[in-house]
């Protein structure tokens, strides 16, 4: 599986307590080759996670790769930030349409159905992703 790896699935791939551990875990498994982030990523995900060793553990097993430099993207990423200023996005998000941008052929793998839904790469075209599958809530 080719993917770009977003804060949340790195955040349930590391915590048993998440509600989306087995899922990421299930994931993790599928993966041939490291998948692909950003150091924006991997900094939320050190905060999260209250642990940089954690973090850069998973980099050392090849669980990801760091495969983006932001400095070398401005112009891009100035324009998506005010193309979603109504939605207030992160610089990690941001990298990762940009990302999603330079590498076609991988999903992005998230937890975050609701704003990849809406981001667009290349203004037009829907992002592939990679979600946990979405649970009906009851009524009552």
């Amino acid at each position: 599986m080719k993917g770009i790896a977003d804060t949340g699935f790195l955040v349930a791939f590391a915590n048993r307590n998440d509600e989306f551990h087995d899922w990421a875990v299930a994931i993790a498994t599928e993966i041939t080759e490291p998948l692909l982030t950003c150091e924006p990523v991997l900094a939320e995900t050190a905060f999260h996670l209250q642990s940089v060793p954690l973090v850069l553990e998973m980099i050392r097993d090849g669980l990801v790769s760091l495969a983006f430099n932001a400095g070398e993207h401005l112009p891009q990423l100035e324009e998506l930030a005010r193309r979603y200023a109504d939605r207030q996005p992160d610089l990690a998000d941001l990298c990762l349409v940009r990302m999603s941008e330079l590498f076609p052929k991988h999903s992005i793998v998230t937890v975050d159905r609701s704003d990849f839904a809406i981001y667009r790469r290349n203004k037009r075209e829907l992002i592939s992703v990679i979600c946990p599958p979405m649970t009906r809530r009851r009524k009552g």
